[in-house]
């Protein structure tokens, strides 16, 4: 297609012609070379079209990162925990206008695609990235990322003031081995969970981009996942760009080892739905050559890939007169105003969350909290993740904390010397020197004096190092230690280090990636590749004991704030998941020595993720929860400390008492597993949705307008049960419920409805959220919340028609201010369906069991996926298909597609237990290899009536699915 303008050069310069058209019309316009060039993630500058040059992808989890300054946000972590939707999208809209003020400093580096939110389920606490996301609940997470990317993208019908880019796309919550582990997630977990909160920010929010992810899903690299054209764009109808994470196209064979060259690997994922490839360009490049060549990728592939980034660039208002576009013209202005600094702060105030609060001591009372001692590093520190931007400012709780006494003081004229007398710190870090011998005291610098270390433990045998009278840090260059480093930060953070202990008082110091360190000349410091030399032994001399300053300063106080947690680019991080749930061993015993000589403690907890806290919560009078909160963090602690501000924030994960109740990492079954609020039986530490506040709300009159179909008319749907005044799985509910606020002061709640199902043909959920809202109301004041739901939210995915289903049953709406925390239930009668039983004679693809044991979901060229069981452990495994009815037959066939690939692989096939007798037994051995596939079949005998049946699985056997039907012989049959 090639179309000219009399009054512009080109056709697609024409902004009054339809945007399709447009966008073809340039694509068209391109070489061959061109369009290559223009595949990844910088597209080159085409200077005969008037066509400029551009970059994919801006970091924005929480403001704009790695430009310069720019307003910083609570991590996404805490931000989740505001439970705010207006806030999001109020977040995301600073975020995209400061977005545009770097794009015009620099349109060809500083693009307009930001790489954000992150919606990956957080269904494990331990993930190392977990301050990236928003939580362990679907629903919560959908709504909170589709109004970040409303904010994000604008309102306008035709520009976007910039693009969100979700990720990562899909089943990523493991960094160990992210790059070659494959997640295995079979129908229902798929389907109810993880697509669950990618979905409403491409059906409503109307996001234009997503980045796949790193691991394999269920055996298929995400770059060639079939749920990327299948679902995300064929059901979802998503129409912006897909683009790969850095590095992961090569991955295919450089981790996966899916393929022996690059060239396949980049060309499938083109064809599976990738249109820009953040990797190696030339290497890249050269792949897409050779697969046009081999004709296994079409430029027909190039102009499709390419029409969804153009049709991007056009709807940002690039090929438009500035006047057309609202965004254009934002500017320099834009840039950290005042309502930015004030939205920031809001945020950093909203997602605190109130653990605890015995005999109400908070909020203090500035009047009557007397001397205050701040102990602990955290509590004069603000620290930035991998994705924090340039903190323009920020504030630490120390100083703010000083600042409001101060001023509360100079208010009520109470007299102290100044601000240090009322308030005093203690790091609680100890000072230390590391010597080699009674005349080797180690320097860092020229200077004579030996340096004194102050030594900030972070457990797990992390350990930063910071020059006493300089305060930088120790930091690594592979081949010397220099003490010239302002933060720990990085990609590798080499300003970590281990000391471990070889003797009383001696110990070994290695870097952050294991290396010894060694002295050299004049007390120099070196770093060591050899493995076998004698590694220098340290004399670990301590100055000053931090715990014991910290319990001195404890007992001269009235009140006690202990600031622990995490830093955030420490022990759980990118490529690092957290090795544990608990506080580091010093910080747990800092809390315990304070309480001990002042039990009036608050302990405030600065984490990028839950920890397990059992004795904190047994005896500390309050507890606050943060996330790393940017620059007014400390602003925002104090005034929740001090009650300018009533805390309201929710937890958005389960806080488990201990590891001990997590399954493996890397199972990402839910419902089997028992993770999330929505299938974990245990006790928790904390609920998800709990936070406490300081106004009682009281929750009063749950109703519905269910109304349903006529009382009168008993007509029942085929497949569906009829009970009366029930509501129809299409329909929409009402619900509504009134809140007061009981307390003397105004203050927020934030109300959760969760829906419980009744009885099911299969394991559900005990209670899934489907509605929220945070509130704020007056003393006294009673207000009605009202919420709006569709039905059909409440299917579960019927693994026997493949296809979403309302069963039918009574479902009770709970409301109440956590998923633990009920107030009022409400039970609703629904006219659903109810599921068949299997029939025989149907083939059953694999993967959808209803139950399984030992099994795992790998990939099938042939089906897409199929089930295998797992080398490790070394016992069988079995997938259970519920309720199949096999009429009475004198012969029964068992008929499966196989693959094996050890001699010992076989099937067998039980009847109603996993452990009865063998019914069938199919040997398959090698095939020849996981993709060679054959159908084998085995008699039965005589099988009538509906069972459960049971497929057993043992050695290296996949099974991509199964027939169980009348055979006219009791032979087995070979089928190639």
């Amino acid at each position: 297609m090639s179309h000219e303008t009399t009054d512009l050069e080109y056709f697609f310069q024409n902004p009054k012609i339809h945007l399709d058209e447009r966008v073809w019309d340039l694509v068209s316009r391109l070489t061959l070379e061109e369009k290559i060039e223009s595949m990844l993630q910088y597209q080159p500058a085409i200077e005969r079209l008037g066509v400029a040059a551009y970059k994919h992808g801006t970091e924005a989890a929480h403001g704009i990162a790695w430009l310069g300054e720019a307003t910083s946000f609570p991590q996404p972590v805490g931000l989740a925990c505001t439970w705010d939707t207006e806030l999001m999208r109020q977040v995301g809209s600073v975020i995209s206008d400061e977005a545009r003020v770097y794009y015009r400093r620099d349109p060809a580096l500083n693009g307009l695609t930001l790489w954000a939110p992150t919606v990956d389920m957080e269904r494990d606490p331990r993930w190392g990235r977990n301050e990236e996301a928003y939580g362990e609940d679907p629903y919560l997470t959908g709504e909170l990322a589709k109004e970040l990317v409303k904010g994000i993208q604008g309102d306008h019908p035709i520009y976007l003031k910039a693009v969100a880019t979700l990720k990562h796309f899909l089943g990523n919550n493991n960094e160990v081995d992210r790059g070659s582990d494959s997640s295995s997630i079979d129908p229902r977990n798929l389907r109810e969970y993880y697509l669950k909160a990618f979905e409403k920010p491409f059906t409503e929010g109307k996001a234009q981009s997503m980045m796949t992810s790193y691991n394999l899903i269920n055996g298929t690299p995400a770059t060639l996942y079939h749920g990327v054209n299948d679902i995300v764009r064929g059901e979802w109808g998503m129409d912006g760009f897909v683009v790969s994470d850095a590095g992961d196209v090569i991955g295919i064979v450089k981790d996966h080892q899916y393929y022996d060259s690059h060239t396949p690997g980049v060309a499938e994922s083109i064809r599976a739905g990738i249109h820009s490839i953040t990797d190696d360009a030339d290497l890249s490049k050269q792949a897409i050559r050779d697969a046009l060549a081999q004709g296994t990728l079409q430029e027909t592939d190039l102009d499709q890939a390419l029409f969804h980034t153009f049709r991007v660039r056009f709807r940002l208002g690039e090929f438009d007169p500035a006047a057309d576009n609202p965004y254009a013209l934002i500017g320099e202005e834009a840039l950290m105003t005042e309502q930015a600094r004030e939205l920031s702060l809001r945020a950093a105030r909203e997602q605190i969350v109130l653990l605890k609060n015995e005999r109400s001591l908070l909020p203090l009372d500035p009047a009557g909290c007397g001397k205050v001692a701040v102990i602990g590093a955290l509590g004069n520190e603000v620290y930035r993740d991998w994705y924090s931007g340039t903190l323009p400012y920020f504030v630490t709780p120390l100083e703010a904390i000083r600042a409001k006494l101060e001023s509360k003081d100079a208010q009520e004229r109470v007299v102290y010397r100044d601000a240090k007398d009322r308030v005093t710190f203690a790091a609680a870090n100890d000072g230390a020197r590391l010597t080699v011998d009674s005349s080797g005291d180690m320097r860092l610098s020229h200077d004579a004096e030996p340096t004194v270390l102050t030594m900030n433990d972070w457990g797990y045998g992390s350990v930063t190092l910071t020059d006493e009278r300089l305060g930088t840090y120790v930091t690594s260059d592979e081949e010397t230690l220099r003490g010239t480093a302002k933060e720990a930060y990085g990609w590798y953070v080499k300003e970590v280090f281990g000391l471990t202990p070889v003797d009383k008082g001696e110990c070994l110091w290695t870097t952050w990636n294991g290396k010894p360190v060694i002295t050299g000349t004049e007390g120099s410091l070196k770093v060591t590749e050899a493995v076998n030399q004698d590694h220098t032994t340290f004399r670990l001399e301590t100055v000053s004991d931090g715990l014991v300053e910290a319990i001195a300063t404890a007992q001269a106080a009235d009140t006690v704030i202990v600031f622990v947690g995490n830093h955030p680019l420490i022990n759980g991080k990118e490529e690092n998941d957290r090795p544990g749930l608990e506080l580091a061993a010093s910080q747990q015993r800092l809390i315990e020595e304070v309480y001990r000589v002042n039990p009036n403690t608050i302990v405030v907890l600065t984490g990028s993720y839950p920890f397990a806290i059992p004795w904190v919560q047994e005896h500390i009078p309050a507890i606050v929860y943060t996330s790393h909160a940017g620059q007014e963090h400390g602003t925002a602690v104090a005034d929740v400390l001090f009650g300018d501000y009533a805390p309201a924030g929710r937890l958005n994960m389960t806080w488990y008492q201990a590891e001990e109740q997590l399954g493996d990492i890397k199972d990402y079954d839910i419902i089997r597993g028992g993770r999330t609020y929505q299938y974990f039986e245990g006790e928790p530490l904390y609920a998800f949705g709990h936070g406490l506040t300081y106004s009682p709300f009281e929750y009063s009159h749950l109703r519905t307008d269910a109304q349903g179909p006529n009382p009168n008319d008993r007509s029942v749907p085929e497949g569906s049960v009829n009970f009366l005044g029930a509501l129809d799985a299409t329909d929409t509910l009402n619900v509504s419920v009134d809140i007061t606020n009981r307390g003397i002061a105004a203050g927020e709640e934030v109300v959760q409805l969760y829906v419980r199902p009744g009885a099911s043909r299969v394991k559900r959920a005990l209670k899934t959220l489907c509605g929220f809202q945070r509130i704020c109301l007056q003393p006294g004041e009673t207000r009605t919340i009202s919420f709006t739901m569709r039905v059909r939210d409440w299917a579960i995915w019927d693994v026997t028609r493949d296809r979403y289903c309302v069963e039918a049953g009574e479902y009770t709406l709970l409301a109440g201010a956590s998923s633990a925390d009920i107030r009022l239930e409400h039970p609703v009668n629904v006219l659903g369906e109810v599921i068949p039983p299997r029939q025989a004679g149907q083939s059953i693809r694999a993967e959808n069991f209803d139950d399984c044991s030992h099994v795992l979901l790998d990939e099938s060229k042939e089906q897409k996926e199929a089930c295998v069981r797992p080398r490790s452990p070394q016992r069988p495994g079995w997938i259970a298909f519920h309720g199949v009815e096999l009429d009475t037959m004198s012969e029964v066939e068992l008929q499966c597609r196989v693959s094996g690939n050890s001699h010992d692989a076989a099937i067998e096939l039980r009847l109603d237990t996993p452990d009865s007798e063998v019914a069938a037994r199919i040997s398959v051995g090698h095939t020849g290899g996981a993709q060679a596939w054959m159908t084998l079949s085995e008699a039965l005998g005589p099988v009538s009536g509906t069972h459960d049946v049971y497929l057993r699985l043992s050695g290296e056997v996949r099974l991509s699915y199964f027939t169980l039907s009348a055979c006219a012989t009791g032979d087995s049959s070979l089928q190639a």
